[in-house]
């Protein structure tokens, strides 16, 4: 048995299995997104779903879902499955299901009659295209198949409905049809390997209903143009690829582009290779840039999160060539904001104070990687250039206090990475000296002194060192409390005594203004107050406030977001810190504490790991469906653990 396998008794479970999603993207923008059973339950669904920079910068959905009708003696058994209003389910193929396994790639067994089909979803690698390849493995009389293209053409973040300024028309092309629904978007080829017969029988499907928006207070129902169908007969042992792309493809080579995509993916047998091949779903290469995604299905590249989980989603995999690759893009992005130009990257929220601070962690990790010598011939002069900035007081809110602290002003805008708001205010203003800011500051001063070191410029090392001196004594005066855990934030007589796991940090990176003491008290702290087992919570649920169920309408999620959730990638820092303060005696908690994190592999996106979790019992998963700090986080604690069972 495979290790992402579910058989009949899971796939005929309709309140079950339409919880479990499956992603699959192109590394270039585009993707394929749907529930195991291929019934689509949000908005972002589809089939083919890619960027269309023509219009905007969001996704778009062009081909809804694809359904497949099996016909027999004149009988038909459409394989597909649709929601309407009212829990209304039609038709309801998901009852011929026998089998579905995701190791390769997204394969469901159906069994209709004396019928064995076989369906295999493909991803073609940076074209917008995705391949379905049908093979017929049992059948005892002449069996055809029937594919229906369910066609959407509009953005992920709205609906379509019936209308009369759609586009029928389409053109016949090799083995198939193009057509293109409103002006501004691309064509959409849907081609086969061998010659169908289309029949254009065009029609409207109304009130095709996505709970998921339901349960997040949106809209949830739109009208769908099927524009006919693709008929043909299939023999025993025959495979057929269906494409559908943006661009037209050659029929001929539909088989063997099947047969290379399938050979190339990482199988995901187990628990890392899993993590491993999310962690490459989030790798974007666009107009010879790369960079990294936040998390799908909605999020584009957001600089805090890119440099936080930049060094996770490549360096355990060995994979130095896709760092990189992000840092040359990541650093063109550096440079421009730091000369005060406008950002020619896609490149989100750089303006942040921490940003560059976390950049400074990222090649921090990249040097631990490779070695001092090479990261600092890479990355040295940058790192010089970024420290130098920010000590001449040229960012607009990172004031560097005569303590040696940082002070940044959150009061107005949201400016960490707690960035929920309404009407444009902070929910949880988080201003003044931030704990996780200055503990990043200390790292960043003392990695930099070490720099200089190594580079036997002890000129230039001795200030970066007394600041940091300076920096911890203040850090530890400010932030460390009696009750033996660190204050959040502190802006003046404005204290913050709640329960956060931003203090982690200071206990977790390599250069931290904690003593041995100091740093048990707050990982005791965390432990007994924040942690789960999906991550720690953003909020003690003995602090005020405590909100740990993020569920209802946005409004209503935005209050929970950082006030009781949990996340896994906070997690990431805090059993790195237990391994670094408690050593060998810590691997066996470590290793009990990820089997939370393997299990949700089978859960809500197949294979990866949602962006937040409710902090009570039992922790269902929330939010974007895959996130990348979340899968490197848990990824650089796994590589991490390996070295301390192998010393």
């Amino acid at each position: 048995m495979s290790y992402l396998q579910f058989d009949k008794t899971l796939m005929t479970n309709l309140e079950e299995a339409l919880k479990k999603e499956v992603l699959r993207s192109n590394r270039s923008g585009a993707y394929s997104c749907s529930t195991i059973l291929d019934c689509n339950t949000r908005k972002y669904h589809g089939l083919l779903v890619v960027p269309v920079p023509e219009l905007d910068d969001e996704n778009h959905v062009l081909l809804s879902s694809l359904d497949c009708t099996v016909i027999q003696h004149g009988a038909e058994f459409n394989l597909g499955l649709h929601k309407y209003q009212g829990d209304n389910f039609s038709p309801r193929g998901h009852k011929y299901i026998r089998e579905y396994d995701c190791q390769q790639v997204p394969t469901t067994l159906y069994r209709v009659g004396g019928v064995i089909l076989k369906k295999e979803l493909m991803f073609q690698h940076f074209e917008d295209r995705v391949l379905v390849r049908y093979t017929l493995l049992e059948a005892h009389s002449k069996t055809t198949l029937r594919l229906q293209p369910w066609l959407a053409f509009r953005s992920v973040r709205e609906f379509t409905h019936e209308n009369p300024r759609a586009n029928r028309d389409y053109q016949e092309v090799k083995n198939g049809i193009k057509t293109c629904m409103y002006p501004g978007y691309p064509e959409l080829f849907m081609q086969l390997n061998k010659k169908a017969e289309w029949v254009f029988r065009p029609d409207w499907y109304r009130g095709v209903d996505y709970p998921k928006e339901t349960e997040r207070g949106y809209a949830s129902n739109e009208d769908l143009y099927v524009p006919g169908y693709f008929e043909f007969d299939i023999k025993k042992g025959e495979s057929i690829v269906f494409a559908a792309g943006t661009k037209e493809c050659n029929p001929a080579k539909l088989k063997e582009l099947a047969d290379f995509e399938v050979k190339i993916r990482t199988p995901r047998d187990n628990f890392y290779h899993c993590l491993v091949n999310s962690a490459h779903q989030f790798l974007n290469y666009r107009d010879g840039e790369t960079y990294v995604l936040a998390g799908y299905p909605w999020f584009k590249c957001r600089a805090r999160d890119m440099f936080i989980s930049l060094p996770g989603l490549t360096l355990p995999n060995d994979e130095v060539d896709h760092f990189e690759k992000v840092m040359v893009t990541a650093e063109k992005g550096i440079r421009e904001f730091i000369a005060g130009k406008p950002l020619s990257v896609r490149i989100y929220e750089m303006e942040h104070p921490d940003v560059l601070l976390w950049a400074i962690w990222c090649i921090q990790q990249y040097c631990k990687f490779v070695g001092m010598e090479k990261g600092i011939k890479k990355y040295g002069q940058l790192l010089r250039d970024i420290m130098e900035w920010l000590l001449a007081g040229k960012h607009g809110n990172f004031y560097i206090h005569d303590n040696g602290l940082v002070y940044c002003n959150g009061r107005e805008k949201a400016i960490t990475w707690m960035n929920s708001s309404q009407n444009g205010r902070p929910i949880v203003p988080r201003s003044g000296y931030i704990v996780e800011f200055n503990a990043l500051w200390y790292n960043a001063l003392m990695f930099s002194a070490n720099v200089c070191r190594t580079m036997n410029d002890a000129a230039e090392a001795e200030p970066l060192e007394r600041m940091a001196e300076k920096t911890r004594k203040s850090f530890v005066e400010t932030f460390l409390n009696e009750y033996g855990y660190l204050l959040d934030y502190v802006d003046g007589t404005n204290v913050d005594w709640s329960v956060r796991p931003n203090m982690i940090f200071a206990c977790a990176f390599d250069y931290s203004p904690l003593d041995a003491k100091q740093k048990k008290g707050v990982l005791d702290m965390c432990t007994k107050e924040l942690l789960t087992p999906k991550g720690l919570r953003t909020l003690s649920p003995k602090s005020g406030g405590y909100n740990p169920m993020y569920v209802g309408p946005q409004v209503q999620r935005d209050y929970a977001y950082h006030m009781g959730t949990a996340w896994p990638w906070l997690a990431g820092f805090y059993l790195e810190a237990c391994l670094k303060v408690f050593g060998y005696s810590r691997v066996s908690f470590v290793e009990r504490q990820l089997v939370g994190y393997e299990e949700e592999l089978f859960y809500h996106c197949i294979g990866t790991l949602p962006e937040v979790f409710d902090g009570n019992p039992p922790f269902h998963g929330r939010g974007a469906m895959s996130f990348a700090m979340n899968v490197a986080e848990i990824m650089r604690v796994v590589k991490l653990l390996d070295k301390y069972m192998i010393e």
